[in-house]
């Protein structure tokens, strides 16, 4: 019987859900949905100095909108403190782990001598082998003499550090599904702390201990991680447990080839929301930031599901290009359903201040002025600015367009067009057109000659979508007063 895959979400809430994160979990979902395995979130919050509940609901929030479900969580650490202070005790009682009492600054002394003296900056190992010392147990809060055998007493005392016992000699092979075979030189491995003096576990170890207790099959993560393998494979072997399969993602740099950060754009997910990007189209540009299906750009999530595998997982590093973002932003809104637009614009009619929190918008209406306007806007911000002009009473002008269409020229053939148009019975895209045409040839003027003014009058500005499907969705009373205020423009 073939193993179900496990895997799991674990971001540290020291922040909000950002695009690196995101991708990570994007990789976890699809790999667990296409394999029909479990995808579980798990919160890692024992950085008790960073980690707030803020930040984990605004991660749960950020998977919540890209639409990351979850089979189980979410978890936190911070729970499960017992779990793994048993482990640690178990490790130190079997040798596999020792107690340091060696100082935070002695540590930092040690590490600044060995950087001058050409040494790698790593722990020298003195409370390594130390059988036995004579200590005053009163100095270590109530742990028992048993707990701090064989260690040295240094600095200010308190409570021991518990340090992994890493082996010295041979290496250590990663197998990872990206990037193949990894070696490390087992000398180069530090012996890690796994418990601090205030009793708290650290990333390393828990990550390890959650890992097993989850029956996590697959460990998919970005490659920052990588090096913090081979001393979580040791702690896999000390427990006695399975090794997981790794895979460790490329990192995401900005055009500029560094690392991706706030000034090469935004880097939360919830901040694209707010700058109307749809959650689809982000996923899609997410997967695309290192896995490949062909020359294929635009994917349906079952697609993803069905085609996603680590085989066309590049090992290069992923550049994010903000421009081809938004190109697969407008690609989705354009062939998003107005009816689904209609429910999302909303809120962004209100943060532009071109509706008022509450107010109800016929639907149905809606949807028209979004048919006529989605395949000119990029994010959700931009069809809301361009709905602007079929919603409000009244429109401000570009003085620009306002000085070349509004003038004496038009002035007459405004004040025939508002005459006509009151007269108009159905106000359909064909009964205005026929006014328009009518009006054209008793001119001899061309369509546009007409057009552009009333496009101003109407919006504004010089671009829209058809003039005739412009004053239909307007609606006659407002098409009137707009007619009848460009006329008093000219006039002043």
């Amino acid at each position: 019987m073939t193993e179900k895959i496990r895997v799991r979400f674990a971001p540290s809430p020291t922040g909000h859900l950002h695009i690196g994160g995101a991708r990570t979990a994007l990789f976890n979902w699809l790999f667990a949905h296409h394999n029909n395995g479990s995808f579980i979130l798990r919160i890692e919050d024992t950085d008790r100095s960073r980690s707030t509940d803020e930040y984990i609901d605004a991660i749960i929030e950020g998977m919540k909108w890209l639409g990351l479900d979850w089979d189980e969580g979410p978890f936190r650490q911070t729970d499960r403190f017992d779990v793994y202070r048993n482990y640690i005790d178990r490790l130190v009682r079997e040798g596999r782990a020792y107690h340091c009492y060696c100082s935070a600054e002695e540590l930092e002394e040690r590490r600044k001598l060995a950087i001058a003296t050409g040494k790698q900056p790593k722990y020298d190992g003195r409370c390594r082998n130390i059988k036995r010392v004579q200590v005053d147990t009163t100095r270590f809060r109530g742990v028992e003499e048993s707990r701090i055998q064989g260690s040295w007493v240094q600095g200010q005392g308190g409570n021991a550090a518990v340090r992994f016992k890493m082996p010295q000699e041979g290496e250590t092979v990663v197998e990872d599904l990206i990037r193949g075979k990894v070696v490390f030189e087992n000398n180069q491995l530090d012996d890690l702390i796994i418990m601090r003096s205030d009793r708290t576990p650290t990333y390393n170890f828990t990550v390890v201990v959650d890992d097993v207790d989850m029956k996590i099959t697959h460990v998919i993560r970005g490659d920052d991680h990588l090096n913090n393998t081979p001393k979580q494979i040791h702690i896999y072997k000390a427990l006695g447990y399975e090794i997981p399969k790794f895979a460790h993602l490329p990192m995401i740099l900005g055009s500029d080839k560094a690392r991706l950060s706030k000034r090469h754009g935004a880097t939360s997910v919830m901040a694209y929301k707010e700058m109307g990007y749809l959650p689809d189209a982000l996923v899609n540009y997410l997967v695309r930031l290192g896995w490949s299906y062909g020359d294929q750009e635009v994917f349906s999530r079952e697609e993803l599901t069905r085609h996603f595998s680590f085989d066309n997982v590049g090992k290069a590093a992923a550049v994010f290009n903000p421009e081809k973002l938004l190109w697969l932003n407008s690609q989705y809104i354009i062939h998003s359903s107005s009816e689904q637009l209609a429910e999302l614009i909303t809120p962004f009619l209100v943060g532009e201040k071109i509706i008022n929190e509450g107010r109800v918008i016929d639907k149905e209406w809606l949807c028209k002025a979004i048919d006529t306007l989605k395949e000119r806007s990029k994010t959700l911000v931009e069809l809301a600015h361009s709905l602007r002009y079929y919603i409000v009473d009244e429109v401000e002008y570009n003085e620009q367009a306002k000085s070349k269409f509004l003038n004496e020229k038009s002035r007459g053939l405004l004040t025939e067009l508002k005459s006509s148009l009151e007269s108009a019975i159905e106000f359909s895209h064909q009964e205005i057109e026929g006014i328009f045409k009518a009006i054209v040839e008793k001119r001899g003027i061309k369509l546009k000659d007409l057009a552009q003014p009333v496009r101003v009058a109407m919006t504004g500005g010089t671009e829209s979508p058809g003039i005739f499907e412009v004053l239909e969705i307007v609606g006659k009373e407002k098409t009137i007063k707009r007619l009848e205020t460009a006329i008093r423009a000219i006039n002043v």
